[in-house]
């Protein structure tokens, strides 16, 4: 019975051992400027921004995780018109989203999450002023979709 339990201990941590070696780890991998417009994320960024400003909400939400698209469906009419309103004016063109990403964007992928932070800076008679815009993705293979 002791010599069964022992062949037992030793046969799981193999087993262990083996998963551990054949189970894929990943690092927290992270891009800067033009190399994010390349990876599947900076591409959905960049075309759901354009959509945005074009004023294509329902085109723009067809890009994000099923649970967003079922949370904007929920919202009440006034509440979806006010915000894409809101959000039309702020988006920029997918030129000059582009252009941000490459002189300040910061894409962090750790496994199945990742994360896109743009900074901007816009000059004008009265000074200047910077923006951070931040955006979550879901990673599934070479697909990302927006999420929260």
């Amino acid at each position: 019975m002791q010599g069964s339990r022992s062949i037992q201990a030793v046969n799981c941590s193999i087993l262990i051992a083996l998963c551990s070696i054949t189970m894929p780890t990943f690092a927290k991998t992270e891009l800067k400027g033009v190399a994010i417009l390349d990876h599947p994320c900076g591409k959905v960024s960049v075309k759901q921004m354009g959509l945005i400003h074009a004023g294509k909400f329902d085109e723009a939400n067809k890009l994000s995780t099923t649970q967003m698209q079922d949370q904007w469906k929920a919202m009440p009419a006034k509440d979806r018109e006010m915000m894409s309103g809101m959000a039309k004016e702020m988006a920029q063109t997918p030129e000059q989203f582009s252009n941000d990403v490459k002189a300040n964007g910061l894409l962090v992928v750790d496994g199945k999450q990742a994360t896109l932070t743009v900074k901007s800076m816009k000059r004008d008679a009265n000074g200047s002023s910077t923006s951070t815009t931040t955006q979550n993705f879901q990673v599934d293979g070479n697909q990302c979709l927006v999420s929260r």
